[in-house]
């Protein structure tokens, strides 16, 4: 039999002196009196055990409560939360919430070591603790080889999905995450729930280890998940669905919370009218969205009991700050400021409940932001820089048309998605050529592209400095890289209509109930898992 117990930070088993290991888990007092009637020389340590007893009582209530591992972990991604913004509004925050976090949270700042394309890529490097080139999440989309079409990076068609269109699952993800390292050490005792906005960032929190994961579907306006996890929708988010709780918060307009004056950035629009939106048109962008995460996550914490037993749980929260009409991380507009105001008191709900129902000391809650944009173009070109956009499909067909002239008139291009370039490999492998030849000519027709900084062929890019960023298994044959200020543009057109940061930065904070040490230096991103699992 192996014996679990705390000792400082660490887990520890034993399988022997289990006598004396159970006096120590179940009667401390016995074992302190066993201590004294062993090693005490003195009779009169020995006549007056039960005196040094309660005091050794005393002594070791208190230093364990000081360190031992919280019960319940919460884990915060919050796409678009800047130090900027945290800053310029911290005399905003009532008490809790962000407030709290601010005054008594380590705080430092985390830089992500590869290029940001403001989707799920940043999210898997945080739970992953490394880089695209190892985990293989390269972006929200990719193309298809197989298929010929562009499909989402977590795309499962052995799953489906409940109260969702979407066949998802984390299988794509390569490496273990910060959910599947936690269940290795704490084993199927531990409950793990991810709850979030977006079905690909809530299926990268839970990994492949979690309980559960619930998104809120665009489409159905519901709690949604994927029937790869054994538990389906939990019991309290089909509650939430039936009972009306996400339809009457999605259903309430949301309005200024304060008067249009006492904003920072509103806008001149928002001066002559205030902003209204309805939540169910903008389901991933407004505060009912923040709080509809929050309330899901106390539900699922007491029908679960989550942090109530000694064996630790997580929950994996997304949140946003990024209204519908943001044009950046920066805060430019009431609407964008009241985000914030939502998410500090959403986050201060969470707090104040988690206190009462499991204890301060119990918990801890680590917030770290995501970056999600670099700069509108039209805020951009308000400025006076100009915009060039490059189109990958009409670059596709020239190409095509390019290989046609060498080859013969055949479909030499599947298609082009991203900073990539798509052969028809099953193609040049019927007519064997060389493919290592063609997409070295591919890339030098490239670079003579106007916009177009640089290109490589794929074995190239990949031990080029561009390693972090890409992962064969999504790749094309050729990538390249554009200029400052130039706009990968698609017929697609996603949410790229930015111009990306290459290297941003996101605030992190650690709020515990029982103070630890913390680094305050810049981290690297691939640094959260690791600082999660080993520094307690």
């Amino acid at each position: 039999m192996v014996d679990r117990y705390s000792y400082g930070n660490h887990i520890h088993y034993s399988t022997h002196h289990s006598y004396i290991l159970n006096i120590f888990l179940i009667t401390p007092v016995g074992w302190i009196q066993l201590a004294i009637n062993t090693f005490a020389p003195y009779s009169f340590m020995r006549s007056n055990h039960l005196f040094f007893s309660l005091i050794f009582f005393a002594f070791f209530v208190c230093t364990t409560s000081a360190i031992a591992n919280p019960r319940l972990t919460v884990v915060v991604v919050v796409d678009g939360l800047t130090q900027d913004n945290l800053a310029s509004l911290r005399s905003y925050w009532s008490a809790g919430g962000l407030r709290t976090m601010s005054e008594e949270a380590f705080q430092t700042t985390i830089h992500f070591p590869h290029t940001v394309n403001g989707g799920a890529e940043t999210t898997a490097t945080l739970m992953t603790g490394t880089t695209p080139f190892h985990h293989g999440v390269m972006a929200d989309r990719y193309f298809s080889r197989n298929d010929r079409r562009i499909q989402e990076t977590l795309y499962d068609h052995e799953v489906s999905g409940i109260n969702s269109e979407l066949k998802l699952s984390p299988r794509s993800i390569l490496t273990t995450t910060l959910t599947d390292e936690w269940r290795l050490r704490y084993g199927e005792k531990s409950m793990i729930y991810a709850i979030g906005i977006q079905p690909q960032t809530t299926i990268i929190m839970a990994g492949h280890a979690a309980n559960a994961c619930c998104w809120l579907d665009a489409t159905y306006k519901k709690w949604s998940t994927t029937s790869f996890y054994a538990e389906g929708l939990p019991t309290p988010a089909d509650n939430m669905n039936t009972h009306g709780r996400v339809k009457q918060l999605l259903e309430r307009v949301w309005t200024p919370r304060m008067e249009i004056s006492m904003y920072t950035s509103p806008t001149k629009q928002e001066r002559r009218k205030l902003f209204n939106y309805l939540p169910k048109e903008h389901i991933h962008n407004t505060p009912a969205t923040n709080t509809l995460v929050i309330e899901l996550a106390l539900e699922l914490q007491k029908a679960k009991q989550l942090g109530i037993d000694l064996t630790p749980d997580m929950l994996l929260l997304q949140l946003t700050t990024l209204s519908p009409k943001a044009t950046s991380d920066a805060i430019t507009s009431a609407e964008h400021e009241d985000m914030y105001l939502g998410l500090n008191q959403d986050l201060g709900y969470l707090m104040s409940q988690l206190n009462q129902r499991i204890g301060k000391s119990n918990y801890q809650i680590l917030l770290v932001g995501r970056p999600r944009l670099g700069y509108a173009t039209s805020v951009i070109e308000q400025i006076g820089i100009p915009v060039q956009h490059f189109n990958v499909d009409r670059s596709a067909a020239l190409i095509s048309t390019y290989l046609m002239a060498i080859y013969g008139h055949e479909r030499w291009i599947d298609g082009g998605y991203g900073p990539f370039i798509y052969l028809n490999r099953t193609l040049i492998e019927q007519k064997r050529l060389p493919l290592e030849t063609i997409q070295r000519q591919v890339a030098n027709f490239l670079m003579d592209f106007e916009g177009v900084q640089v290109a490589y062929p794929i074995h190239e890019a990949i031990i080029s400095d561009s390693r972090t960023s890409i992962h064969s298994k999504n790749a094309g044959d050729v990538y390249f890289q554009l200029q400052e200020n130039w706009l990968l543009d698609t017929n697609e057109r996603l949410t790229y209509d930015y111009v990306i940061q290459s290297s941003p930065q996101a605030p992190l904070m650690l709020w515990s109930g029982t103070m630890r040490t913390f680094p305050t230096e810049e981290i690297d991103a691939t640094d959260v898992k690791s600082l999660l699992l080993n520094h307690f």
